[in-house]
C-alpha cells in the first residue's frame, strides 16, 4: 500500500498538562513525536504519501514537519471542527483512490504493516481491522469473527464484554469505503461505518497484530510506552 491517513485531530484531554500546548500525536515517545514515529513506520513499509488531519494546536505539527524527512510525503489538513475518524477522509478529496491504511495518532506500535497489507489483499475484503487482546474490553471496540477471520459483529465499548479482541486503531481499507462516509459532518468508523458495512454484508476481516502496540491516551499508558521504549530496545 502506498497511501495512508494518520488521525491526529484529537484533543488529548487525559494527557494534560502534556497536551496543554501541543496535540496528542506530538507528545514524545523515546524523544521523538509519536506522529513522526508513525510516519516513519508507514514509510518503512512502503507508504509514500500520508494524509494527516489536524485540529488542536495544528501549528505545532506543521512547524515540526517543515524540516523533518520521514521517508514519505505528508499532506496536512486543518479541521475547524472535529469530523471524526471516518469524516476525516473528507479533508482529502480524490486522495484515497487506491487501498490505504488508517492509523490512529495515539497508538504507538511496531506493527508489521507489510504483513497486514498482504493479509488484506489475500482476503479481498473491503476492510481489514487490526486487532489486539486487551485486559479492559468494555472500554474498547470489540469484534466477533468466524474461523476465516471474517467479522460478524463490531460493538463500540459494549456494557458486557463478549471477547477480548479489540480494535487496535489500524485499518487497511479499499476506496469503496468512502461511499459510506457522509459528505459532511461527523462520522466514526467504529460507531457508524463498520456497523453499516456489516448491515450491507460488505466483507470485513480481523487481523491480529502480534507486534508491540499501546494506546497512549492516558497518562498511565503514555508513561508505560516510554518505559517500554527503553526496556524493550524499541526504535
Amino acid at each position: 500500500m502506498k497511501k495512508a491517513l494518520i488521525l491526529s485531530a484529537g484533543l488529548g484531554t487525559r494527557l494534560r498538562p502534556l497536551t496543554d500546548s501541543q496535540p496528542k500525536p506530538m507528545v514524545p515517545i523515546g524523544g521523538k513525536p509519536l506522529l513522526e514515529r508513525l510516519a516513519r513506520l508507514l514509510a518503512g513499509h512502503g507508504v509514500r504519501e500520508i494524509a494527516v488531519n489536524l485540529h488542536y494546536f495544528p501549528e505545532v505539527a506543521l512547524h515540526h514537519f517543515k524540516n523533518c524527512d520521514c521517508g514519505a510525503t505528508l499532506h496536512f489538513a486543518v479541521e475547524p471542527e472535529l469530523l471524526g475518524t471516518a469524516g476525516a477522509l473528507n479533508n482529502f478529496p480524490g486522495f484515497f483512490d487506491e487501498p490505504f491504511f488508517v492509523l490512529y495518532g495515539d497508538v504507538f506500535t511496531t506493527a508489521d504493516l507489510t504483513a497486514m497489507a498482504a493479509f488484506h489483499h489475500k482476503k479481498r475484503g473491503a476492510a481489514t481491522v487490526g486487532l489486539y487482546r486487551v485486559d479492559n474490553p468494555t472500554e474498547c471496540g470489540l469484534v466477533d469473527m468466524d474461523e476465516a477471520g471474517r467479522i460478524s459483529r463490531f460493538v463500540e465499548k459494549p456494557p458486557v464484554a463478549f471477547t477480548d479482541l479489540a480494535n487496535a486503531g489500524i485499518y487497511a481499507l479499499e476506496p469503496e469505503v468512502l461511499s459510506l462516509v457522509p459528505e459532511s459532518g461527523f462520522s466514526d468508523f467504529g460507531k457508524d461505518i463498520f456497523p453499516k458495512m456489516l448491515e450491507q454484508n460488505r466483507p470485513m476481516y480481523g487481523y491480529a497484530i502480534k507486534e508491540y502496540l499501546i494506546d497512549i491516551g492516558s497518562k498511565t499508558k503514555y508513561e508505560k510506552a516510554n518505559r517500554d521504549f527503553e526496556n524493550l530496545g524499541l526504535d
